[in-house]
C-alpha cells in the first residue's frame, strides 16, 4: 500500500508508470452512454448561453454545486446578461457574491464583463487562447466554456477530471507537479472528442463528482472500470497521491465598531490582495503574544488622531472564521459617540439596515448579530445577517 503523500522509492516515477490511452474512442463512447443515463440536471446545463456557462464555471471554481445553485439564480436575476453585469458597480457585484468566498473571482468576473463589452461588443470568443485573455479564465475554464457553450473541443482539467485521469491511468506522481501537469494535459487532449464536446466535458466532470469521488470511489458503478489501470493495480484508494497539508495558522484580530447617531463606520479594503474590494470595520491584526485588551488600546490610539475618539470601547464578543489559508479569531469592540466625526475618504457611515445588505467580508459580517444583541443603538440589525454561506471561506 502506498504511504500517504509519497511514492515508494522502489517505484520512482518513470515512463513505465505512464499507462497508454490505447482506445480513447471506445472509452469516450462508454462515458457518454453513462452520462446520457445518469448525468446531473443542473441549472446551467439548460442553456448554451456562453454568459451563463461562464458564470457557472467561475462560481464552481473552489465551490461545490450545492452552494453555487442559489447564488447562480440570484446573480442572474440581478444581472441577466453581460451588459447588465458590465454596467454594475463592483460593490453591487461583491454584495451579491458575499458568502461564496474567493472574492477575486467576483472582481475578475466584473472586469471580464467590462472588457468584453468594451472590446468585443459583448460577444464571447470561442477560441481557448482568446478566452484565456479575459481576467480569471485559465486553460481549463476556457476549455469548459468552449466545449459547453460552443460544442467545440476544449480539453479541461479541473479537480474532478484530474482525479479521474490519475486513477484511470494510474499516475503515481504528485498530481500538481510539473511532470504530472504535462502528462495529465496530454491525456486530457487525447480524450477530448471532436464531436460531442459539449456532452463529454460535462460527462467527465460528473464522473469525478458522482463516481470517482475523492474518497471511496464507487468503482462497481463506474462506466470506465474496465479501462481503469488504477483499479487493476489496486491503487484506486491511494490515487491521486496526496501531499501533506501544512498546519493552518491562527490569526488574531481586533475590530472596532465606531457608532454615532448617523451610522457605523466601515472602510473598503484595497482592490488588490486578500478580500480585495470588500468592506470591514476598522481593525488591527494582533501579534500572537498580544492580548485583546492591549491591542484594543493600541487601535484606539491609532484612530484618536484621525477621529478624535475619547470614549472607552466596550467588548461585543468574539467571532471565529475560517479562510482558505488561515483561521481567524476576532475580538469585536464598540464605541458610542454622541456626535459625528470626520472619516477618511475610503470610509463610510452606514445605518444598521445598510450594513445588513453591504458586502462585508465573512468574519466582519458575523459581528452583526453581536451588535444587534448589544444594548443601546443598532437594535434594528437583523439577527440573520450572518455570512450567507458559513461553510465557505468568505
Amino acid at each position: 500500500m502506498l504511504p500517504r503523500g509519497q511514492t515508494p522509492a522502489s517505484e520512482a516515477p518513470g515512463p513505465a508508470q505512464r499507462c497508454c490511452l490505447t482506445e480513447p474512442a471506445a472509452l469516450v463512447t462508454e462515458l457518454l452512454a453513462w452520462y446520457r443515463r445518469c448525468g446531473r440536471d443542473l441549472p446551467w446545463r439548460r442553456t448554451r448561453d456562453p454568459y451563463r456557462i461562464w458564470l457557472s464555471e467561475i462560481m464552481l471554481q473552489q465551490t461545490g454545486v450545492q452552494a453555487v445553485q442559489d447564488y447562480y439564480r440570484r446573480f442572474l436575476e440581478r444581472f441577466p446578461n453581460l451588459a447588465a453585469l458590465a454596467a454594475a458597480s463592483l460593490d453591487e457585484v461583491l454584495a451579491l457574491w458575499a458568502g461564496l468566498g474567493y472574492y477575486s473571482r467576483a472582481r475578475n468576473l466584473h472586469a471580464a464583463a467590462c472588457q468584453l463589452v468594451a472590446e468585443q461588443q459583448g460577444c464571447f470568443p470561442m477560441e481557448v487562447e482568446q478566452l484565456m485573455q479575459l481576467p480569471g479564465i485559465g486553460r481549463s475554464t476556457a476549455g469548459a466554456i468552449r466545449s459547453i457553450a460552443f460544442d467545440r473541443p476544449g480539453p479541461i482539467l479541473d479537480g474532478n477530471v484530474r482525479r479521474v485521469l490519475c486513477r484511470l491511468l494510474a499516475l503515481q506522481l504528485p498530481p500538481r507537479s510539473p511532470a504530472a501537469e504535462r502528462q495529465l494535459w496530454h491525456w486530457a487532449e487525447r480524450l477530448t472528442p471532436t464531436a460531442a464536446a459539449h456532452d463529454y466535458a460535462q460527462a467527465i466532470m460528473d464522473l469525478g463528482a458522482l463516481i470517482c469521488r475523492p474518497r471511496q470511489p464507487d468503482c462497481d458503478r463506474c462506466p470506465l472500470a474496465g479501462h481503469c489501470h488504477g483499479r487493476r493495480l489496486g491503487l484506486q484508494q491511494q490515487l491521486p497521491l496526496r501531499s501533506r497539508r501544512p498546519a493552518v495558522p491562527l490569526r488574531l484580530e481586533v475590530a472596532l465598531l465606531i457608532e454615532t447617531p448617523h451610522g457605523i463606520a466601515v472602510r473598503q479594503r484595497p482592490l488588490r490582495g486578500l478580500l480585495g474590494g470588500l468592506w470591514e470595520f476598522p481593525c488591527l491584526q494582533l501579534a500572537q503574544e498580544a492580548d485583546a485588551a492591549a491591542a484594543e488600546i493600541g487601535l484606539l490610539q491609532q484612530l484618536q488622531q484621525q477621529l478624535g475618539l475619547r470614549d472607552l470601547a466596550q467588548p461585543l464578543g468574539q467571532v471565529r472564521h475560517v479562510y482558505s489559508h488561515f483561521r481567524l479569531q476576532l475580538y469585536a469592540y464598540r464605541i458610542l459617540l454622541g456626535g459625528t466625526a470626520d472619516l477618511p475618504a475610503d470610509w463610510r457611515w452606514l445605518t444598521p439596515e445598510q450594513l445588513s445588505a453591504w458586502p462585508l467580508h465573512g468574519s466582519h459580517a458575523k459581528i452583526l448579530p453581536l451588535l444587534s444583541a448589544a444594548p443601546g443603538r443598532a437594535l434594528s440589525l437583523a439577527k440573520e445577517a450572518l455570512c450567507p454561506c458559513p461553510m465557505s471561506p468568505c
